[in-house]
Parts: C-alpha cells; sequence; structure tokens
C-alpha cells in the first residue's frame, strides 16, 4: 500500500470520528434540552442562564428582572458549594447515575453506603482553568444560596478521556447548591 493511500485512509478514518463523536454531542444537546424543557415545565420559579456550552437551570433563582446581577461569583472568584455529579444517559437525572457528591441529603438519596459522614461538607472551587470548563461556566454568576443543575455534554466536560466511574465523552449534569462566594483573590 502506497504511502499516500494509509495517509488518505488515516485521514478519513479521524474524520468519521470527529463526526460520530459531534453527532453524539449533538444528541447530548438535545437530551439536555429535553430535561430542561421538562423541568421547566413543572416548576414555574425556574430559569435558564445558557454560558459557553452550559445550561444552569436555575431553582428558586435570585436573578433581577434583567437577568443581570450586580454582585455574583466572576471568573477567577473561589465557590463554597454543596454539589452531585451525575452522568447524563438519556433525559432524566437519575439517582443511579450519581458519580460523586458532598450533599448527604442526595448521598442518603441514592442509598449509598455512608461510612464516614465527615465527607459530608461544602467544597471550596476555584473558577480557573483546572475546573471543568461546562462547570466553570455554569457557575459564573451565581449567588450564596442559589440552586439548581448545571448540565453540559462531554465536549465540556471530559472529552474523549474517562475519569473514574465517568465515562469518556459523557454528558453530565451538577446539582449545586451555593453557600457562599469570593471575588476577592
Amino acid at each position: 500500500m502506497k504511502r499516500s493511500t494509509v495517509i488518505l485512509l488515516v485521514l478519513l478514518l479521524a474524520a468519521c470520528n470527529k463526526e460520530s463523536l459531534q453527532s453524539l454531542y449533538d444528541k447530548q444537546t438535545s437530551n439536555i434540552e429535553s430535561v430542561i424543557a421538562s423541568y421547566m415545565s413543572r416548576d414555574a420559579t425556574a430559569t435558564l442562564v445558557r454560558n459557553e456550552g452550559a445550561y444552569r437551570l436555575n431553582l428558586h433563582d435570585t436573578l433581577d428582572a434583567t437577568l443581570h446581577r450586580k454582585d455574583s461569583l466572576a471568573w477567577g472568584g473561589k465557590v463554597m458549594l454543596y454539589y452531585a455529579c451525575f452522568t447524563l444517559s438519556g433525559t432524566s437525572i437519575s439517582n443511579t447515575n450519581l458519580v460523586a457528591t458532598n450533599y448527604l441529603p442526595l448521598a442518603q438519596t441514592a442509598r449509598w453506603n455512608l461510612s464516614d459522614e465527615s465527607q459530608f461538607r461544602p467544597d471550596t472551587l476555584t473558577l480557573d482553568k483546572n475546573l471543568l470548563p461546562g462547570l466553570a461556566a455554569g457557575l459564573v454568576g451565581v449567588q450564596p444560596q442559589d440552586e439548581g443543575y448545571i448540565l453540559f455534554t462531554g465536549k465540556y466536560g471530559y472529552g474523549a478521556s474517562s475519569k473514574g466511574t465517568i465515562p469518556a465523552s459523557s454528558a453530565l449534569v451538577y446539582y449545586f447548591l451555593i453557600e457562599n462566594y469570593s471575588n476577592e483573590n
């Protein structure tokens, strides 16, 4: 086989993989939008914020009528929060897909084996390049006592890498309950 033919086959295979991955992310976006539509049809107080590939579904939101906040978490700030991370397979959030949490009520609901309850306390995260892009984008603009879900495709999560029990290219959902934040460095 000529070298040019091999190169052409490799490029064709890469293009097919990229197209297949984009198709997966498009399906994940559709599933995310279905989850959001379903939730918003049941809760008239919920609001939606989209930011750089992330969807933040706010429950009991503190946004004003202009959807802007004078004081809220900004890039580079720190946030203290309770969270739960779910993989999204389909169009609903299921406790069977809970992969991580520091929020005791959700761990109990999911029937996790709780030998050490001391781990269930708020975490502090910095909104920087070390955080998953979808999670960071979803947290920008939150305030204390905000509660809701941040949803994003695998493109804004771990991408083609798997992480622990999270399969590669997984869409993720983060439940959040904000305790406090600081934009001071």
